[in-house]
């Protein structure tokens, strides 16, 4: 079967060149000029990825992405023509699995849905010999991909899964900042640090709401050099 791919772009040249070629790659492309009309059209599609731009009239891509990300945890990557760094970190804040800066090879572009797809799906699991494991009031389930604390499940991406599972099953060692990018997101990704940084600070936030009152930091930062499980 056919992965579906959803285009939200308000330029139609664009858009006619980038879904003519993904067709070409044997994926099922939908094309949209208006964020709104996407939104409305998602559930009946299930996009296995959206290819979403920031600067649209009506409603912007941070917009649209915060839309999604209310309701979906589906791949998205965004577009851009502005090569702001702000930009980058706010798409990724926001829940964005990749920031893509106008204009882009064909070629740089199925590499990265690629990857997306890859690291997204249900591949590339750490390898371990138990099926959970405890870590102060926190249990991690590696064979349902779920994290608990206190019993209740804490709600993470698969992106977030994946590298705290990692993190998980190296407790005690710190692992470098491109060993975590290199085994996360692929090996072209090994020196983009931003999204180690950003999913990080989203993996914390979410197990310290989880904690309510409890102060208990599981991801402990070496500066420079990168992340352990204490």
């Amino acid at each position: 079967m056919k992965q579906k791919i959803m285009i939200v772009d308000d330029e139609p040249k664009i858009l006619r060149l980038v879904s003519a070629n993904l067709r070409s790659q044997n994926y099922d492309v939908l094309t949209y000029t208006n964020g709104y009309e996407m939104l409305e059209d998602y559930d009946c599609i299930m996009p296995d990825l959206v290819l979403l731009d920031i600067l649209m009239p009506e409603i912007d891509g941070f917009e649209v992405l915060e839309a999604l990300r209310s309701f979906t945890n589906v791949p998205i990557i965004m577009l851009s023509a502005c090569h702001d760094a702000a930009d980058k970190v706010t798409a990724l804040d926001l829940g964005s699995d990749d920031y893509m800066t106008k204009p882009f090879t064909l070629d740089e572009l199925y590499a990265r849905i690629r990857a997306v797809l890859r690291r997204t799906g249900n591949q590339s699991q750490p390898t371990v010999i138990n099926t959970s494991k405890k870590i102060k009031n926190l249990e991690i389930d590696f064979q349902k991909r779920r994290i608990f604390v206190d019993g209740n499940e804490t709600d993470v991406s698969n992106t977030e899964y994946k590298l705290f599972a990692y993190l998980s099953s190296n407790q005690g060692k710190v692992i470098t900042h491109e060993e975590l990018l290199t085994q996360i997101w692929g090996p072209e990704y090994r020196n983009d640090i931003d999204y180690l940084r950003v999913t990080i600070a989203r993996l914390r936030q979410k197990l310290r709401k989880s904690n309510g009152e409890n102060k208990i930091e599981y991801i402990v930062t070496y500066p420079g050099v990168g992340y352990m499980i204490d």
